[in-house]
């Protein structure tokens, strides 16, 4: 919802490849403010999508993606404070499309009761606003019926439109008191009241039956945590609430924060039910720790994506990394259960190890390029609506890359290290048959 000083405007794009050489979103709306702000000093513009504004919107009851608001009583007030919250947020690298929602301008008559005076007259604030609710509001008198019908329409009687359309129209209404001697005396409401013009509110937004004005910013060019926090300490630091005031930070900053927090829960959950399926599957502690151990190996090829790429972790590539759990975890159960079964043939353990990484070296190299080439067009996609695909395809695209190496290096050395599985006594094996001892001499 929004006052009459919002204006909104629906403006389709057409397909990027109808673009001209070198334009992208980003050009766009840089040259797109740079025109509108040269044409039209004074006002404050915002891009958004259509449905990323209706979501926005729906979350933090702001059209903005991030704001702060300001709590408290006094509208005035709120608009000074607006005002330096705003100054603030214009020196931190990042924060752009800056505009304090607009509450006062509304021109308005205020009349405020001298209750001395009126009390000379005996007449209270209630008699008087009264009098003036039924003289310029109006009041009704009675319903007017339509014949045969139960529909009906209030008649409304008040003072005809000169003696109401002015301020010194509406000072000089007449009100009804009483005199010291008790005798009914009409006077001016200019004698009982001061009448005045303000500029009084045009828009009054509520929270909780509190008031509030917002300051929307958005976040381009840099990670949007590191962004909000310094955002957040620096008006902390700078803007002196008065008792009685308060801040609050919404937007895509807090859904960040409950996403994050939901992960910290589902995250270790996740992989607390895969070691418990691999200790069914193994019935051993030390290779549940060894099939576990590779999961670090596949995220360093994400993080190293991410860092590559200059791209901020957001909650897209943290579904990335849980989607890199399974996957590798998958490839180390296929290396630990080939090494077992050759050393339960009787292989020794150097031997097993070779030829476990000899022959499982396809199944894992095909894992990993059958998720990561999948996700290869999104990893690189530079289009309308990558920014929310792209960290995803990114942190499972180089976890991909690198684990085939760590998996088929690095696991092979941990498996000799800390393996207590040994081969059967009385029993090898040569070239996959079982031959007895005595026979090899």
């Amino acid at each position: 919802m929004a006052g009459f000083f919002n204006g909104e405007f629906f403006a389709p794009l057409k397909p990027a490849d109808q673009w001209r050489k070198g334009m992208s979103k980003e050009v766009m709306v840089a040259q797109l403010f740079e025109r509108l702000q040269a044409e039209f000093p004074g006002v404050e513009f915002n891009l958004s999508q259509y449905l990323q504004d209706n979501v926005a919107e729906a979350v933090s009851g702001i059209k903005g993606e991030n704001s702060f608001k300001i709590f408290g009583p006094d509208l005035q007030t709120l608009t000074d404070l607006a005002g330096k919250v705003k100054s603030v947020l214009a020196t931190v690298p990042g924060v752009t499309d800056l505009g304090v929602f607009t509450s006062l301008g509304q021109p308005t008559i205020q009349i405020d009761v001298d209750r001395t005076r009126a009390s000379r007259y005996g007449l209270t604030p209630g008699d008087i606003n009264t009098t003036l609710r039924t003289a310029i509001g109006g009041d009704a008198s009675g319903d007017l019926y339509e014949p045969g019908s139960d529909r009906h329409y209030p008649m409304i009687v008040r003072l005809a439109a000169p003696f109401r359309q002015s301020m010194e129209a509406i000072s000089t209404l007449r009100i009804v008191g009483r005199s010291a001697s008790g005798s009914s005396v009409q006077l001016p409401l200019n004698e009982v009241a001061r009448v005045r013009l303000i500029s009084g509110p045009a828009y009054i937004y509520r929270e909780a039956q509190e008031r509030y004005l917002p300051v929307k910013f958005s976040v381009r060019e840099r990670d949007l945590g590191s962004t909000i926090i310094e955002a957040r300490e620096r008006v902390e630091q700078e803007v002196k609430l008065p008792p009685g005031y308060r801040l609050e930070l919404v937007g895509e900053f807090n859904n960040l924060q409950s996403a994050l927090a939901r992960l910290s829960v589902t995250v270790p959950l996740a992989v607390a039910l895969i070691a418990l399926l691999l200790y069914v599957n193994f019935a051993s502690v030390t290779d549940t720790l060894l099939a576990l151990s590779v999961i670090p190996l596949a995220l360093a090829g994400g993080v190293f994506a991410l860092a590559l790429t200059d791209t901020p972790f957001s909650v897209s590539a943290a579904i990335g990394f849980i989607a890199l759990l399974g996957i590798a975890v998958m490839d180390g159960i296929i290396v630990i259960t080939h090494y077992n079964g050759l050393i339960a043939a009787g292989h020794e353990r150097t031997a097993a190890m070779l030829r476990t990484c000899y022959t499982q070296m396809r199944p894992v190299v095909m894992t990993c390029v059958v998720a990561g080439v999948g996700l290869l067009p999104a990893a690189f996609s530079t289009g309308v609506g990558s920014q929310v695909q792209k960290p995803l395809a990114l942190v499972v695209v180089g976890g991909m890359a690198l684990a085939p190496v760590l998996i088929l290096v690095i696991l092979p050395v941990l498996i000799l290290t800390f393996s207590r599985r040994k081969p059967a006594p009385g029993k090898l094996v040569e070239e996959g048959r079982p031959v007895p001892v005595a026979a090899v001499s």
